[in-house]
């Protein structure tokens, strides 16, 4: 089938690359010219693991072009929308900017049965006011939200855990469900299932699964600063609720907290658009899940400033990490580039080593120091921090290789992901978040 993807920035790059991998044409457009000459030439404008490959081989099959120019959509059977939804400058509601100009730059190139296919993060009401513009043309809306993890972003666009498809009612939604079937045919297949839903319901479906993952992480941070004065280990608990299936370990992972450009920017938008119908008492819980999250933030840099004796005044530290997540160069809404923000601004002289996100944070904060090879980073460190739990540094690196580094003996556990005991034993001042 031949497919267009409108906006080519994390989650259009990869769905036309994953689309054109499984067999489909696909033509991606963008208005970033520099962007699109990279893509045209099988480079990926960001870090995703397997995303080189899959672009490349697209390219090389002529299954895979990307282009500025709008007019070459016409044709395409489906649509897909996925430009970005970010937070408005002046308020927490989602900015639609983007997504009303990729449709309204669609629209004259739009032909009878095709189908314009959502998958942006929307306020709920966004799909049915679109659809007022698509439905004139012949064609039709449909949402079809995605479900990615950066890290983990093509194999969950090739083999997702559920596919959804919000469609008008009657004759003309089933028809664009069975398109959309087609389109997804081999994960389908293979057993994916299927979820065919009204418009209001599958933009629902995303924001309320960013809110329940956002409120499980606050959650277990509650929890650590409840184990903080109280002696207790987040960690065991974790582990014991855990057990429990209604509960599950996943996302129990005390820490920073979360960042990036989905999770903070989606229960905030969440909360306002709540607000404007109505019901802001429904998910007013929100606020303090994003709260939570931002005090983890504070505790960090408190843990280090304990650790080097009430002050980081002119002291080394080593930040481990600058992406929001490993396997990822993205620094949108970072915890780990907080936490070095506000050492630096308390007079720490610090260094940020990651193995993918530090021309991005270099660029952001030119103000901090920045190496790349992770021992150089750690050498003269007074303390250290792991803020991106990166297996070069919750796996691979050994306390003992680093305090023939480091000059002083302070490690802060931002992400809970080392071996207390281990650091402890080999001389160092080991501090978590929630641990004794």
């Amino acid at each position: 089938m031949r497919l267009s993807v409108i906006g080519c920035g994390y989650l259009g790059a990869v769905h036309a690359a994953a689309m054109a991998s499984i067999g489909h044409d696909v033509v991606g457009i963008d208005v970033d010219q520099r962007k699109i000459e990279a893509l045209s030439k099988g480079e990926a404008p960001f870090f995703e693991p397997g995303l080189q490959e899959i672009l490349a081989a697209g390219i090389a099959s002529g299954r895979l072009q990307f282009t500025t120019d709008m007019a070459e959509a016409h044709g395409a059977k489906v649509h897909f929308v996925g430009v970005g939804t970010p937070q408005q400058k002046d308020g927490y509601a989602a900015d639609l900017t983007y997504v009303n100009a990729a449709v309204d730059g669609l629209l004259p190139f739009l032909s009878d049965g095709d189908i314009v296919a959502g998958k942006s993060t929307v306020p709920v009401g966004t799909a049915a006011a679109l659809a007022e513009r698509v439905t004139p043309t012949g064609a039709t809306l449909v949402w079809n939200p995605e479900f990615l993890r950066e890290g983990f972003a093509v194999k969950d666009t090739i083999d997702p855990d559920r596919l959804v498809a919000g469609v008008p009612a009657g004759a003309e939604g089933e028809q664009a469900a069975e398109v959309l079937r087609e389109v997804y045919h081999p994960a389908i297949a293979k057993g994916t299932p299927f979820i065919v839903t009204d418009l209001a319901t599958a933009e629902l479906v995303k924001v309320a699964a960013n809110a329940f993952l956002a409120t499980k992480i606050s959650f277990i941070n509650a929890m650590a600063e409840i184990a903080e004065v109280t002696g207790a280990d987040v960690t065991t608990l974790a582990d014991a609720i855990g057990h429990d299936a209604r509960i599950g370990r996943r996302f129990l992972g005390a820490g920073i907290g979360f960042g990036g450009g989905c999770l903070p920017k989606d229960i905030r938008a969440f909360s306002a658009r709540a607000e404007e119908l109505g019901r802001g008492e429904s998910v007013a819980f929100l606020r303090e899940v994003d709260n939570i999250n931002l005090r983890r933030r504070d505790r960090a840099v408190d843990l280090v400033v304990e650790g080097l004796g009430g002050s980081v005044f002119k002291k080394n530290v080593t930040v481990l990490g600058a992406a929001f997540k490993p396997h990822s160069d993205d620094i949108r809404d970072s915890p780990a580039l907080d936490v070095a923000v506000r050492l630096h601004g308390l007079g720490a002289w610090v260094t940020i080593t990651d193995p993918e996100a530090l021309g991005n944070a270099e660029r952001l904060h030119p103000q901090l120091n920045y190496v790349a090879d992770r021992d150089e980073a750690l050498r003269g460190a007074d303390a250290v921090i792991v803020v991106t739990e990166w297996d070069e540094y919750r796996r691979e690196l050994s306390p003992e290789h680093a305090a023939s580094l480091a000059t002083g003996r302070v490690i802060v556990d931002g992400r809970n992901c080392l071996d207390a005991s281990a650091w402890r034993a080999a001389g160092w001042e080991y501090l978590g978040m929630g641990r004794p």
